[in-house]
């Protein structure tokens, strides 16, 4: 373990850590890499290894992984020798820093924290001693630049300011990292559709959730098209990240109908959520297109695909294809009755009754389970 001094901070319910690594610390613990284009890609772009350059770029492209599943952009040659040059002129000058501000780095495995005295917010951090268990979100030319003029600081009395976030989820690090680089390093829009692909969500279900999202977004038959706003970035009024987690939510565990119908069920998922939605633009017609009305928010959307299993049974239970739209629209039929656009005004019953997912699910619900209204 490698200890090291640190302040435990806390946002949104999300603990991560501010630290102090040596330049010896992230020469090992770091691992650089970049997103495969294919094999026509290279990890490094720009310049020409013929110009003088202080920087062995032999080495460091060997240091630079190549991945389907990293998100980080090509490295650009200029930008790496700018800052070795720029780190050489702070080392001569010695009144400048060279990496002044924080990188923003994941650990791939548990850390732990020693506060000084009980309850206290500084303390040390514990790293595992273990090669390349560090990955760079933000900061990645500023800590290869590091790397490549190592020689000359190694000796020096050199520390690099540190965010570090514990084990964060695959999704969370690519959104974070678009987040921060899509408008003010002008993110390549090949860049976003290839973060948006499967390949970045080892898990299934969120991978199967990313589909579906991909396919509500993108594809021209769906209501939704252009209306969520993927990886943070785009003119869609409703983010990614809440639908894709209630949809990993139902693919994750038995809602269709046990590990293998769900399964299966992921095959055809897209077809059905366009459907499913489609006959939500019907059933709510006029709070769909209308301006007044929040049935687009993602309040609203993720208590629709939450009551989505409810649905399918129905579906199941009538011998209907599960993505069939007509049989879809059969099933959702009581909403009209039951629900109807009014529950949507959004300075009317939506704000009066407080809506939540939970509530508003609860609703969907119970007028399937009694269409005609009986029993309630």
């Amino acid at each position: 373990m490698i200890n090291v001094a640190a302040i435990r901070m806390q946002q949104f319910g999300v603990r991560f850590y501010q630290a102090s690594l040596t330049a010896g610390d992230i020469d090992k613990l770091v691992r650089f890499e970049v997103l495969n284009y294919g094999e026509s890609g290279q990890p490094v772009r720009g310049g020409n290894k013929k110009t003088p350059s202080k920087v062995n770029w032999d080495l460091l492209e060997r240091r630079i992984a190549s991945s389907e599943k990293a998100y980080q952009r090509q490295i650009i040659r200029r930008k790496i020798d700018e800052l070795v040059q720029y780190y050489e002129q702070c080392r001569q000058a010695r009144d400048l820093p060279s990496i002044a501000g924080a990188v923003i780095i994941s650990c791939d495995e548990k850390l732990t924290f020693e506060p000084v005295s009980e309850g206290a917010s500084i303390g040390r951090l514990k790293v595992p001693e273990r090669e390349g268990i560090l990955r760079a979100i933000d900061g990645q030319h500023r800590l290869l630049a590091l790397h490549a003029d190592i020689d000359n600081i190694k000796d020096e009395d050199f520390t690099v300011p540190a965010i570090i976030f514990d084990r964060l989820p695959e999704d969370h690090v690519v959104q974070m990292f678009v987040t921060i680089n899509a408008k003010h390093t002008r993110l390549n829009a090949s860049h976003l559709v290839s973060l948006s692909g499967r390949q970045l969500y080892r898990d299934d279900a969120l991978a199967a959730a990313h589909d579906v999202v991909r396919a509500l977004n993108d594809r021209e038959d769906s209501p939704l098209r252009g209306e969520i706003k993927l990886l943070g970035v785009g003119h869609g009024r409703v983010a990614q990240a809440p639908l894709a987690q209630e949809l990993k939510k139902l693919f994750a565990g038995d809602a269709f109908g046990g590990p293998r119908k769900s399964a299966d069920f992921r095959e055809d998922s897209k077809k059905f959520f366009v459907n499913y939605f489609k006959q939500v633009s019907v059933v709510f017609g006029v709070a769909w297109n209308g301006r007044k009305y929040s049935i687009k928010s993602a309040t609203a959307l993720r208590a629709f695909i939450r009551v989505a299993p409810d649905v399918v049974r129905r579906l199941d239970q009538e011998h209907a294809d599960r993505s069939d739209y007509r049989a879809i629209g059969r099933v959702m039929a009581p909403w009209g009755r039951r629900i109807g656009n009014v529950r949507f005004e959004s300075e009317g019953v939506w704000k009066r009754a407080g809506t939540t997912v939970d509530s508003l699910a609860r609703e969907l619900k119970l007028a399937l389970e009694y269409p005609e209204g009986a029993g309630v």
